[in-house]
């Protein structure tokens, strides 16, 4: 389960040296902190831990890094050696405090920690089944009804529109105006948009193919803010619904969702917070 998305190796890299670098002491001191056999190298006194390496090998290389063979885990130390060796100078120069870098840096921070943090706490909250039953019927409940399979002919003014509306009047076939006069990509199909959700259609656009019966055209052009549209319904069906056990996973992580949201809005409570803005 992810909450957020988690960093860049570089990133991680550079964020491991803005914790080490600064004063020969705070070097000194950053290079016993941890015992020889957690330290897979170090640059200019820097450690990198076999920790950060193991997490990089297998997000990298998608396996641990004892899977590897040694020309991998050496080639993939030697990413990490020179990652550091530039982050090191970008500090050096203070880049870290110029720019967008000490913000994203910040950010980083903040991500990975809310990560930690809502990994943490949904440890041990995994979701019931009348859980998954509650957001999966929430989730059904706002999906729309029915479907629609439509076609139209888009153009750039309403007269364009209303003279294709009188030539289909006229006993002129759709897909030939469709091909001879849409701005959309849709005229090779001769307008033809195949089966789509309200949703998925602009207000203006989705309301208007909801008021016509099948075979109807658009009485008066249809203006949206891509043109004017002739619009002719061809067909509606019920919309198919994928059972709970198809989606579980997904229903799944919209509960460790809301629940998370819950104990951020239990945090605010008690926070001292003031906005500026």
């Amino acid at each position: 389960m992810k909450i957020l998305k988690t960093l860049p190796w570089a990133a991680l890299v550079l964020l491991a040296a803005c914790g080490k670098s600064g004063t020969t002491a705070q070097t000194a001191a950053s290079t016993t902190a941890l015992p020889p056999q957690q330290v897979v190298a170090t640059v200019n006194g820097v450690p990198i831990s076999r920790a950060m390496f193991e997490y990089y090998a297998k997000n990298t290389a998608g396996k641990p890094a004892s899977e590897l063979t040694d020309d991998q885990r050496n080639e993939l130390l030697d990413n990490l050696v020179r990652g550091e060796i530039v982050a090191q100078e970008a500090l050096k120069e203070g880049l870290d405090k110029t720019g967008d870098t000490a913000s994203l840096l910040e950010l980083s921070r903040l991500q990975i920690l809310e990560q930690a943090g809502a990994e943490h706490y949904l440890a041990d909250k995994q979701p019931t089944d009348q859980e998954l039953q509650a957001v999966y019927d929430q989730q059904v409940s706002a999906i729309p009804k029915l479907q629609y399979h439509a076609r139209h002919i888009l153009v750039t003014s309403q007269a364009q529109a209303q003279q294709i509306i009188e030539q289909l009047k006229h006993g002129a076939k759709f897909e030939d105006l469709a091909k001879r006069d849409s701005i959309d990509s849709s005229k090779d199909q001769g307008g033809d948009l195949g089966w789509f959700s309200p949703t998925n259609m602009v207000k203006p656009f989705a309301d208007a193919v909801a008021s016509l019966k099948k075979g109807e055209i658009t009485p008066a052009p249809v203006q949206t803010q891509y043109g004017w549209h002739v619009i002719q319904l061809i067909d509606t069906r019920e919309t198919p619904v994928p059972p709970l056990d198809q989606v579980k996973d997904r229903v799944a992580q919209l509960v460790e969702n809301q629940k998370f949201h819950a104990y951020q809005d239990d945090l605010l409570k008690t926070a001292k917070v003031q906005k500026t803005l």
